[in-house]
């Protein structure tokens, strides 16, 4: 790295490898913190945040442009107390400014560069600038709150009222019966979406939204619905054969900037892999297509070969640039393809879509996708597809170890709390379908390290864990992802420390997280720092609302510990939130999933016996999307108490109401028609 300004400014303490990539701006940043806010309010200077993530392209654009500008930099330190702050170390923070910034812009994105009082409510703001118009209006602002302070603060004071009456949830006052017709009402409008060419949506950019389709793949198959089924798994097809998708390293990047799924934003974030990879697991396990299997192998490989810590940990995400240049890491110009591949560098260039003159913008430089089907191929070189898929396969090897020698784009390798229990979860799941004990043993050591070295002393979590230490308090986020990994864990393995852990969490977020005036959680424990407003998080998007996967797993908790006040709470926080579901239907899939549950049952499958192993393991060639798996030949559960025996036997119940035992698989599964 370059350095532009020789003597470093205070990041270069930072933990967070996006503000370390600062320390040497002229910029005199700071991180967001005690020193800097209080200097602002004795200074009485207006404070600048500026939020982004390492694996952010147009942050790095940003930086070069302005951050690094001598004359920038001048005008930010002259006016300004300017914070540095990674979204993903402190979401609350971002959370916060981008209400802001989408009440004053009605959009919002990432370079996040917001003005404010130097009390932190906000007064201006906005995403990416050129520099002389970030010039212009860091002079402007400047300028306003030395001549009209009073404006500012009528402005400051409209805003953070705004942003505090956001997303209220009001408690629902009546008990409705859930029905299929509730489901219909949401799936109707969203199937006007689906883009029936090239899967996903009819909009670019295209994200992949896993837990979008999580929801319609169990809609389509619980209520035999061909039509969703279909748009699911063309969906899956087209992301995994696209560009989004790397052919030859495994893991899908976070976006395409096209609707055919080409043209990748080349980052790769440790969320959207971990949430596919569960996705196509599930798909897998649904219809047994050998490419959803394939798709999560890869990309299982990708995350252990690139994105696991010497503590078992899974690092954050990759850059999309290398060099300077977005996506160079990952593309090929013929002629290199041709030399590394050999005799078979024109199957395999088809095979991938490269051509002489490129398959995208930039010159001669080709993106690897599949779009010609593999019988056509077989067809044409006259070959069979044992020797087609032969093939493939050395290409990739070749492939990758040329790549391999290029200059890497950047790691982001911090550790998130929340982000670590998705790919736990997403390993727990695999191994279960795929019956894969390595996967397990990789989950389980992930699950062991963070037990030992994130929770705080009083019980709660720690969000983020790098270079031997944690500091940040952990957001609900983190609660209610690495809780439900721990269930999976213990769906995987029947030992209920897993679910004591996930208890006693659950216990802490009663505790630290209620809101008094609504059935959500707040998205900052009652320990966390006090910022200008306390946010609850609803919406599902990239990654669903923590107060949705909340919920899912009060839900499953209430159940496995027959704890009706926890299944009463996610009642609650369902019946809020159901009235949003039908509008926007994308914007609620979690919740719908936690819907599709109350519709159609959660079934609970109880396994006894010294067989439970063979029973489990017969049983994950099923798929059941509605259920929750207990078992072993010891136990305190409710559902398994007076159970025990040496004899296998299966137990099915549902709605409170259970079935008389059985010995198998096949007879368990006709309770379950």
């Amino acid at each position: 790295m370059s350095h532009t300004h020789l003597e470093p400014n205070s990041l270069i303490n930072a933990s967070s490898p996006y503000l370390l990539q600062h320390a040497y701006n002229p910029v005199h940043w700071y991180e967001w913190g005690e020193e800097a806010l209080a200097k602002a309010k004795a200074e009485n200077k207006l404070i600048l945040v500026s939020i982004g993530y390492s694996a952010c392209h147009w942050c790095h654009v940003m930086e070069r442009e302005s951050f690094e500008n001598h004359e920038v930099a001048e005008v930010m330190n002259q006016h300004f107390i300017c914070i540095k702050v990674d979204r993903e170390e402190r979401p609350d923070i971002d959370q916060i400014y981008m209400y802001a910034i989408q009440l004053m812009t009605g959009s919002g994105g990432w370079p996040l560069n917001c003005i404010c009082l130097p009390d932190q409510r906000p007064i201006y703001g906005g995403t990416y600038f050129r520099k002389n118009d970030w010039i212009n209006i860091l002079e402007n602002v400047a300028g306003l709150w030395a001549n009209e302070p009073d404006k500012a603060i009528q402005y400051a004071e409209r805003l953070t009222s705004g942003i505090r009456d956001s997303e209220k949830i009001i408690p629902s006052t009546t008990n409705e019966e859930y029905t299929d017709e509730h489901l219909t009402e949401i799936i109707d409008p969203w199937k006007r979406h689906f883009d029936i060419t090239f899967g996903g949506y009819t909009r670019a950019p295209k994200f992949p939204l896993p837990n979008n389709w999580i929801f319609l793949l169990r809609y389509g198959f619980l209520k035999d619905d061909e039509s969703v089924f279909t748009a699911v798994c063309h969906t899956l097809e087209e992301m995994s054969r696209g560009g989004i998708y790397d052919q030859i390293g495994g893991g899908f990047a976070r976006y395409s900037v096209d609707d055919k799924w080409h043209v990748p934003h080349f980052e790769k974030m440790l969320y959207d892999n971990a949430q596919l990879i569960s996705l196509y697991t599930e798909a897998y396990q649904c219809t047994k297509f050998d490419s959803f299997k394939q798709t999560v192998v890869e990309t299982i490989d990708w995350v252990f070969n690139e994105m696991t810590s010497p503590d078992d940990l899974f690092y954050s995400a990759l850059d999309a640039d290398s060099e300077g240049v977005e996506g160079k890491f990952c593309v090929w110009g013929k002629h290199e393809f041709d030399k590394v591949l050999g005799d078979d560098a024109d199957l395999i260039g088809e095979y991938y879509n490269v051509t002489e003159d490129g398959n995208w913008e930039e010159e001669q430089t080709n993106i690897l996708r599949k779009t010609i089907a593999d019988d056509d191929l077989i067809f044409k070189y006259k070959i069979d597809a044992s020797t087609l898929y032969d093939k493939v396969k050395l290409a990739k090897v070749k492939l990758l170890e040329a790549r391999s020698k290029r200059i890497r784009p950047g790691l982001d390798d911090k550790c998130l709390t929340a982000w670590n229990g998705m790919m736990i979860k997403a390993l727990a799941d695999a191994a279960q379908v795929l019956n894969h004990d390595h996967y397990y043993q990789k989950a389980s050591a992930a699950a062991k390290f963070m037990l030992n070295n994130l929770k705080s002393p009083n019980g709660g979590l720690y969000r983020n864990f790098k270079n031997g230490k944690a500091s940040i308090t952990g957001f609900l986020d983190d609660y209610a992802f690495f809780i439900e990994a721990l269930i999976a864990l213990y769906e995987y393995d029947f030992d209920e420390k897993w679910l004591e852990e996930a208890k006693s969490l659950t216990d802490y977020v009663l505790a630290n997280f209620m809101d008094d005036e609504t059935p959500m959680f707040f998205y900052t424990s009652a320990e966390s720092e006090s910022l200008i407003a306390r946010k609850h998080e609803v919406m599902d998007n990239v990654i669903p609302a923590s107060n949705s996967t909340m919920a899912q797993n009060l839900k499953k908790l209430g159940l496995l510990f027959d704890r009706e006040s926890y299944t009463e709470k996610a009642e609650e926080m369902l019946a809020a939130v159901h009235p949003k579901i039908k509008t926007y239907g994308s914007a609620y899939s979690n919740w719908a999933i936690q819907l599709l549950n109350e519709v159609y049952g959660i079934n609970e499958i109880a396994i006894t016996g010294l067989e439970t192993d063979l029973i489990k393991l017969e049983l994950s060639n099923h798929y059941i999307p509605n259920k929750i798996t207990l078992g072993g030949t010891k136990s305190n559960l409710p559902l398994l108490k007076g159970k025990q025996s040496n004899e296998t036997k299966v137990y099915i119940c549902r709605n409170k109401v259970c079935q008389l035992p059985v010995r198998t698989v096949e007879e368990a599964l006709e309770y379950l028609q």
